[in-house]
């Protein structure tokens, strides 16, 4: 086993090359998710409009650019693996189509998310009758993120080395952002097939997301996802998520000074359109993330120095794992929550709690989407044991 091969830093999984951090920081996206859902569901009006309200709702508010910037990152991770794993059934004259399996990884992983997407909505219109079956074909964030992915992967194909596939996932963002407040008012876009209409600006309750300028997230994350799947130490990685914060605490004073300047465009509004605040948006969710990985660093380093005390191991473990397990069943939870916050199964409490009751009624549904994700577990591990008892059973006769 070579050196790079055999390295383990913390914040990684043993033996293999997960990132623990990146999970860490997908279960926060799941828990500021199901908090922006349950917020607006089961809030009653009249806490509608205080000041706790409005910081709860910007708060669930980076919940799907947290989401679409990790797809964008991991899509890069995963396109990087693909093509540096050696594939053993080709010939040797194919050996050198590592570039293309990644690019293969990448597009089938967005094309799958974009499917999901239609089946999140035929599911949600059998669960949930009565709906108009137009609503199968509304933009949500999987419809967006999925051809992202596939952008961001071709954009991955496309550059030959590090830097230019940081500076085209960049330019991609930079420029889905500056073009959002011209996509929305141009005249040229109600000239497009309505379906098409709706990915490129809101259309009433047709549309959650747009490509603009949500696309724009899963591009910037993969401009980090380059750099990430670039680091072959942890000397090399620490250094990296200092750079990538302090960019990104740059980019947070300067979306906020030029929101303070005359816009230069006809029509733009701060917290929809304007660029400004999508590359606020930005700069947080690059600080974020390298504060998870500092986070994941300390807590290793913690627990090796005080790896006597088994109380202390035992409280990092208790919101290490459940936190990584989150996040490696974001899109399960996401599947499962939506209807239940929003259907029939609690239209007993929708609209109708104080913002007090909200919260304590998140923290409960927070705790019962765990308590899935632990029963799946053990269902899905309980099935693949009896198949393989039948299989030595069969073998054995």
């Amino acid at each position: 086993m070579t050196k790079s091969a055999a390295w383990i830093v913390p914040g990684y999984n043993s033996g293999v090359s997960r990132r623990v951090y990146i999970d860490w920081a997908r279960g926060i996206a799941v828990l500021i998710m199901i908090w922006a859902h349950t917020m607006d569901a089961w809030t009653r009006a009249a806490d509608r409009h205080g000041v706790a309200y409005r910081d709860a709702a910007v708060l669930g508010g980076f919940a799907a650019p947290l989401f679409l910037w990790l797809a964008g990152l991991a899509v890069v991770l995963a396109a990087t693996r693909a093509a540096e794993r050696p594939d053993p059934t080709a010939a040797p004259v194919r050996r050198s189509t590592g570039r293309a399996r990644g690019v293969e990884v990448a597009c089938r992983r967005g094309l799958e998310i974009f499917i999901l997407a239609f089946l999140f909505r035929l599911q949600g219109f059998i669960v949930t009758p009565g709906g108009s079956p137009v609503t199968l074909f509304r933009v949500d964030v999987l419809n967006i993120m999925g051809p992202a992915m596939v952008g961001v992967g071709l954009l991955w194909g496309a550059g030959g080395t590090v830097v230019a596939r940081v500076v085209s996932c960049a330019v991609a963002a930079a420029a889905i952002g500056m073009l959002t407040p011209i996509v929305r008012a141009s005249s040229l876009v109600g000239a497009l097939p309505i379906w098409l209409q709706w990915y490129m600006r809101p259309a009433g309750d047709l549309t959650i997301f747009t490509l603009f300028p949500w696309a724009g997230f899963v591009f910037a994350g993969g401009a980090v996802g380059a750099l990430v799947a670039a680091t072959r130490n942890e000397r090399a990685e620490r250094r990296l998520h200092v750079i990538l914060g302090a960019f990104g605490a740059v980019l947070i004073a300067f979306g906020f000074y030029m929101s303070g300047r005359p816009s230069i465009y006809r029509v733009s509004s701060f917290w929809t359109s304007s660029p400004t605040w999508f590359a606020i948006r930005v700069g947080i969710l690059m600080v974020a993330v390298s504060a998870v990985f500092a986070a994941s660093l300390n807590s290793h380093e913690n627990t090796k120095t005080r790896n006597q005390n088994r109380l202390f191991r035992a409280f990092v473990v208790s919101w290490q794992a459940p936190l990584a397990r989150l996040g490696r069943s974001s899109l399960f939870i996401y599947w499962i929550h939506v209807e239940l916050v929003y259907g029939y199964a609690t239209w007993l409490i929708r609209g109708r709690l104080p913002l007090w009751a909200a919260i304590v009624a998140c923290a409960a549904f927070c705790a019962a989407m765990y308590g899935a994700i632990v029963l799946r577990d053990r269902l899905v591990d309980g099935w693949r044991i009896r198949r393989l008892r039948q299989t030595a059973q069969t073998a054995t006769v």
